[in-house]
């Protein structure tokens, strides 16, 4: 399991807060937190209500049942629209019927066992996978009015263990038609690191509509007040059924179809300083399939095969599974999870 050492004082960013769900009294914090991110997102006394159920919900189970429990309260955006998402991550002890426990009444501890039928009613969306031994994963989303469209790309990082900033970033935008993703890798860690992520990061969501080679060399001209970066920029052309691809640095690449497993290819460099040719590549991408992108914070030796189900989840709950069993704690990581459907 990651381990993060985080508070719930810090500022709520796009990137969220992680909260370490180790006692009952984390549990007001975390919903303290949610609730002033929806106050600023403009949701009416009732949805922020509904927030503070799920949160609560969410943040208890972590501490009554859960092993190494984590709580992420994040931002969610869609367009002008904003609502919030809630991730939660353990490592145990899992469940053999997700269905079953999100009945009202259903406990595995001996409680009232109404946390997973209260938080779908209040939420607007909810994705959870579960294996028996290995944990569990539930990304929820409340939102103002009626949700949007499903999300066909998210990502997830945090910081390694003793740091506040995290290092690493990633971004989903549609511009002109096109879907592009971003992964990025700040040089070093802390705070220097940090703001040379957010930089590639802001660089990426102000680009021109262009391929990922092009969106590559816009970067490397934006950052060079940074100490620099590794990324890679990927489109998902599903007219083509291609994903085109274009990288520099140490970001791995990998496209998931059922379990066929295909790696893409990133050159030598540092966005914004180092920089050779940049060369785009294109590879096929059949409906159903998957692109997985993350910085070397998460080991390439996670196979998807070993979570029956877990391809047909959401990009989140894929996300946050290889982030919780694929990432080290003496580095930043990151995932991001692109697939052709929602």
């Amino acid at each position: 399991m990651v381990a993060v050492d985080v508070t719930g004082d810090h500022r709520l960013t796009d990137g969220g807060v992680w909260f370490r769900m180790e006692e009952l009294g984390r549990v007001s914090a975390a919903r303290r937190s949610a609730e002033l991110l929806a106050g600023q997102m403009g949701f009416d006394t009732e949805r922020v209500g509904a927030l503070a159920i799920v949160v609560t919900e969410l943040a208890s189970n972590l501490v009554k049942h859960a092993d190494d429990g984590l709580l992420l309260i994040r931002p969610a955006r869609a367009g002008k629209v904003a609502g919030v998402e809630v991730l939660a991550v353990d490592s145990g002890p899992g469940m053999d019927n997700v269905l079953s426990s999100a009945r009202d009444g259903y406990s595995t501890a001996g409680t009232l066992g109404i946390g997973l039928g209260a938080i779908s009613r209040q939420a607007s969306w909810v994705d959870v996978f579960s294996m028996s031994g290995k944990g569990t994963v539930t990304a929820v989303q409340v939102w103002p009015a009626e949700p949007p469209e499903l999300y066909w790309a998210a990502g997830v990082s945090r910081p390694m263990t003793g740091e506040k900033a995290c290092g690493d970033g990633f971004a989903v935008r549609v511009v002109d038609g096109r879907r592009q993703v971003l992964v990025c890798d700040g040089l070093g860690h802390g705070p220097l690191a940090a703001a040379a992520a957010a930089a590639t990061v802001h660089a990426f969501q102000v680009a021109p509509a262009v391929r990922p080679a092009a969106v590559i060399e816009h970067l490397h001209r934006s950052v060079s007040h940074t100490r620099g970066a590794a990324a890679a920029v990927a489109e998902l052309d599903l007219e083509a059924g291609l994903v085109r691809y274009a990288g520099l640095g140490n970001i791995t690449g990998t496209l998931m179809d059922g379990p066929d497993r295909r790696g893409l290819v990133s050159l030598p460099g540092i966005v914004g300083h180092q920089r050779r040719t940049v060369r785009e590549f294109d590879y096929p991408m059949p409906a159903g399939a998957c692109l997985v992108m993350h910085t070397d914070g998460v080991t390439d030796r996670w196979r998807l095969a070993d979570y029956p189900g877990l391809q047909r989840r959401s990009p989140q709950v894929i996300a946050g599974t290889m982030l919780r069993d694929a990432a080290v704690r003496r580095d930043d990581a990151c995932v991001l999870v692109a697939r052709t459907t929602p």
